[in-house]
């Protein structure tokens, strides 16, 4: 038996990567369809509303002037699009939110909410009927407020911290934390953790050999973990003209595939290191993320009884 994954992950809500997603499962004639880690947005986007009727944004370097309602929805859709959280506001709190950094993280978190609460009800509604399994995790940018959402669906799967069956052949087990980040981000930890976590689900998994490894973070010293070197200002440091590349996966991560010999790695957390890496029998894969230009990178993963059948980068 033949079961075809579709996998991405990194589209830190991007609206238009998200419906792409959705569609994707029936477009490549999928059995499951995976979303896997950083599926939340980095920024608020305020809209303000002007003492004349008119609305004012500042947006993409540009400061936008929205004269109807007609191109302020124009607007929140390309905010949408772009990953970012199109915030409807008046000046007075436009004033209070620039004065109070807390009340700024609360509406960043209650917009995040909104938004995967909305992506799983529209996921349902896509996918209910058709026959595909859809699988949605949080990775290490996503706020820990998110899960409940993910959580009470009962069409979509959150994998996180779990064994799961992908079919009757193939067992997963997920993980979207990461080792720690210049950006201290919510879901980031010492290797130690990440060993702990990942070997707890690795105890339960009945057939190791046909067992797929969804770490968020990917293999350390890998080909598929380069990431720009930052200097002190968290700047890409740059020589003779190139930025310069430094491994920022996972130690644990390649310790427990060294270990275990799973089928196959799902990795994502790097953007710029789409491609294969191969650690004993297993081959692990990252497909990358081209989210702000509304891409979607994603990987087609064909998979049998007797292990990987085919795969393929695809982009669109």
């Amino acid at each position: 038996m033949n079961t075809r994954i579709f996998f991405v992950t990194d589209v830190h809500g991007s609206e238009r990567c998200f419906k792409k997603f959705l569609n994707a499962g029936k477009f490549y004639k999928a059995n499951a369809v995976m979303l896997a880690g950083d599926i939340t947005g980095k920024m608020i986007v305020p809209i303000v509303n002007q003492p004349n009727g008119t609305w004012l944004s500042s947006y993409a370097g540009s400061e936008i002037h929205c004269k109807s309602e007609t191109e302020v929805e124009q607007l929140e859709k390309s905010i949408r699009d772009s990953g970012f959280y199109p915030y409807r506001t008046e000046t007075g709190e436009m004033s209070s939110l620039e004065a109070d950094k807390n009340k700024v993280n609360e509406l960043f978190t209650r917009l995040m909410v909104d938004t995967v609460e909305r992506w799983v009800q529209t996921a349902e509604e896509r996918l209910g009927d058709s026959g595909i399994k859809c699988y949605i995790s949080p990775g290490n940018d996503d706020r820990w407020e998110i899960d409940c959402a993910l959580n009470k669906s009962s069409v979509i799967i959150n994998p996180e911290e779990k064994v799961v069956e992908i079919d009757r052949h193939h067992e997963m087990v997920t993980l979207g934390f990461t080792n720690h980040t210049p950006w201290k981000t919510p879901r980031e930890f010492d290797e130690e953790v990440l060993a702990e976590r990942i070997e707890k689900m690795a105890a339960g998994v009945n057939s190791m050999q046909n067992c797929i490894f969804n770490l968020h973070c990917p293999p350390y010293g890998t080909l598929i973990d380069p990431a720009p070197k930052l200097d002190d200002t968290l700047k890409p440091m740059v020589s003779g003209g190139q930025v310069v590349m430094t491994p920022a996966g996972s130690t644990a991560v390649r310790d427990a595939i060294k270990k275990h010999q799973p089928l196959a790695g799902l990795h994502g957390h790097i953007h710029e290191s789409k491609g294969v890496a191969s650690i004993g029998r297993t081959k692990c894969f990252n497909p990358g993320s081209e989210y702000g230009e509304g891409i979607l990178r994603g990987l087609l993963l064909d998979v049998t009884e007797k292990g990987i059948k085919s795969y393929l980068f695809t982009s669109g």
